[in-house]
């Protein structure tokens, strides 16, 4: 269903008045199950905190009565107690610091785990829709960002949480007078802190989002694909240019976002510097002038300023922990997204385990639309994140509605990219699809793989409906060799058994034979060991489609697609690799998308693509008879040439 973009920030801004109680959530949750260690961790900042007392004390304790009682045995014990103290404390803080490294580290593996394992089971609409840079910044560079946080960070506020607390109430023991003094200037901390961490947080959103930009944008151009259409064209001067804008605008946003942080360090700092000059001031004012009835003594003061010694630095590091959480927020906010994302293909309930010796590979579409564009909610939050970013939340937007074009394909058919497609293939049947660019090809086996679902109609294997078929047995049951050959930047024995880990060595060889490619393997540096280069471009293009091959051929699919599975092949190539798919035909069905014909003459059937519909069907022969589409294309392949 559309929405409209009124409604939706509308939406946006109710949420966002609720989303920082349910991100802290959604942290905390993160950490429950290592409860245990934090439990640990929380004892050892309170003991820590309550030793730390001990040292101002026993100061006082020394001014106050050791010195003016000339008490050696008393001087002795508190000078073996201040230097004992700081040992107790160290051996403390040393398990505290593993503790807590070892549950942050922890943690922000999860997320990376969670968020890796969400990014495979989306949809291949969501690839399309997004920037491969985009997505690999999330989870590097916005994991990364909280990565200090998550491990720090909960520590740190319990630590100075403790401290502050157990040194206010000592504080007040010495003296209410000077307590009050010293907290007399928190609240303008406060203020500070909460529009440094508001602000804050904005731009190291807008940070992240930029990161994410210049991420995408070196990941598209310094790629193998992108180096080489930057030097075919020449267009390295204007893509160096776009770089150094990008790479500018980053930069400007991280000088902003440190002189903000420097500022605030610099105010804070003077308030912490303010405090101990207010109690020297008030305090031997009233010692100089009323010393009997003050109630202040030196060895007070002493203690006090060593207790503030302890306060001050741990209100400045909440502050500042304040002013780190409010930017870590933007970053978990990012991940958040991402998590929240609904994942479009799922099994359904109950759904079918079929192994491939269950099925003998029969297809049927029973009147199949489909089309890209319909219900799509990654292009329609593409377009409300774009509209949000310039016209802010909160603000008077016209009613109009962004997603029309949406609601217009949801309602009509005839938008679909497939129209009507009505067809049944036998079980062990070579059918080809042929058709001009963009007619729908590929489109119609995506669906057979489930990398999207159908919007009517039914398309069954074997009478199942492939939405009732688990994806894990519906992907052990087709095998796909795509028209854009992907290798990994791995040997050749790696590529080959990405298809099937367990295959052995006479399997991975009779399959690399079959595709009439294992002679050219045997004839690399290292043999099946040569390391591909990234993407395969260490290898011709014909070699990568009959590594391609091979690859498929070995994981011995119930299913075969090949979506221009021999575009790239010299002649001589292509005819070994259609004779040794002849005895492979035997108990499996093949679909064949083809631009050159000469590869499916002998089909057992050829379906005519055009505009996303079927328009013919039938034999070589017969299709050749007709009159038709078919026969245009046979004579622009081979009746021009001819001539």
């Amino acid at each position: 269903m559309a929405l409209r973009l009124a409604d939706y920030l509308e939406e946006q801004k109710k949420r966002g008045r609720k989303s920082d109680v349910r991100t802290f959530k959604r942290i905390a949750q993160a950490f429950r199950p290592y409860m245990g260690q934090v439990i640990l961790i929380f004892l050892a900042i309170i003991l820590n905190s309550i030793l730390g007392l001990v040292n101002p004390l026993i100061i006082r304790l020394i001014f106050d009565n050791a010195i003016p009682q000339r008490s050696t045995n008393l001087l002795f014990f508190c000078g073996i107690t201040l230097v004992v103290m700081p040992i107790f404390i160290g051996f403390i803080s040393t398990g505290q610091t593993y503790l807590s490294t070892y549950v942050g580290q922890r943690v922000i593996r999860d997320f990376r785990n969670r968020l890796y394992l969400h990014l495979q089971s989306m949809s291949l609409r969501f690839f399309t829709s997004m920037k491969t840079g985009e997505i690999q910044s999330r989870l590097a560079n916005d994991v990364g960002g909280v990565q200090s946080v998550v491990t720090d960070t909960l520590t740190r506020i319990i630590t100075s949480v403790s401290v502050v607390l157990s040194t206010i109430f000592a504080m007040f023991y010495i003296s209410w007078l000077l307590s009050l003094i010293t907290l007399s200037l928190l609240p303008l901390s406060i203020w500070i802190t909460y529009k440094v961490g508001y602000t804050g947080r904005n731009i190291q959103k807008n940070t992240q989002k930029q990161l994410a930009t210049l991420t995408a944008f070196m990941q598209e151009t310094l790629s193998v694909s992108g180096i080489l259409l930057m030097k075919i064209f020449g267009r390295q001067q204007l893509t160096q240019e776009r770089f150094e804008d990008e790479n500018q605008k980053l930069t400007d946003l991280t000088v902003r976002l440190q002189m903000m942080m420097s500022w605030f360090s610099m105010l804070v700092n003077i308030i912490i510097a303010l405090t101990p000059a207010l109690v020297y001031l008030v305090a031997g004012n009233q010692i100089i002038h009323d010393p009997r009835h003050s109630g202040i003594s030196v060895g007070d003061i002493v203690a006090f300023t060593a207790l503030q010694a302890l306060l001050l630095p741990a209100i400045g590091q909440l502050l500042n922990v304040h002013v780190q959480i409010y930017g870590a927020l933007a970053l978990f906010d990012r991940i958040f997204e991402y998590l929240d994302m609904p994942i479009e293909i799922i099994d359904a309930p109950g759904a079918l385990k079929i192994v491939p010796e269950q099925i003998r590979g029969s297809i049927t579409f029973r009147n199949v639309y489909f089309d890209y564009k319909r219900n799509d909610p990654y292009t329609q939050m593409a377009i409300f994140d774009s509209v949000k970013d310039k016209s802010g939340i909160g603000k008077d937007v016209a009613g109009e509605d962004v997603a029309g074009e949406y609601a217009q394909r949801e309602n009509n058919p005839e938008y679909s990219t497939l129209k009507a497609i009505s067809l049944e293939i036998k079980a062990g049947q070579l059918v080809a699809l042929v058709g001009p660019s963009g007619a729908g090809k590929t489109s119609l086996t995506y669906l057979l793989l489930r990398l999207y679902d159908i919007d009517r109609g039914l398309l069954e294997i074997d009478g199942y409906d492939i939405r009732s078929i688990s994806l894990e047995s519906l992907n052990n049951l087709i095998g796909v060799v795509t028209q854009e050959t992907y290798l990994l930047h791995a040997s050749v024995k790696e590529n080959l058994l990405y298809a099937r880990p367990d295959a052995t060595e006479e399997e991975m060889v009779a399959a690399a034979k079959a595709a009439a490619i294992h002679e050219r393997i045997t004839e690399l540096d290292n043999g099946y060991d040569t390391i591909v280069g990234e993407r395969g471009y260490r290898l011709s293009g014909g070699e990568k489609q009959r590594i391609a091959i091979a690859r498929v051929l070995l994981k011995d699919p119930r299913i075969l697609i090949l979506d221009e599975a021999t575009s790239s092949l010299d002649t001589y190539s292509e005819r070994l690799i259609q004779q040794s798919l002849v005895p492979l035909m035997n108990n499996r069905t093949v679909l064949a998308i083809a631009h050159r014909l000469s590869t499916i003459l002998s089909a057992d059937l050829i379906l005519v693509m055009k505009n996303g519909e079927i328009v013919e069907r039938g034999t070589h022969k017969e299709l050749l008879a007709r009159n038709g589409v078919y026969t245009q294309l046979y004579n622009q392949q081979f009746v021009s040439v001819e001539s």
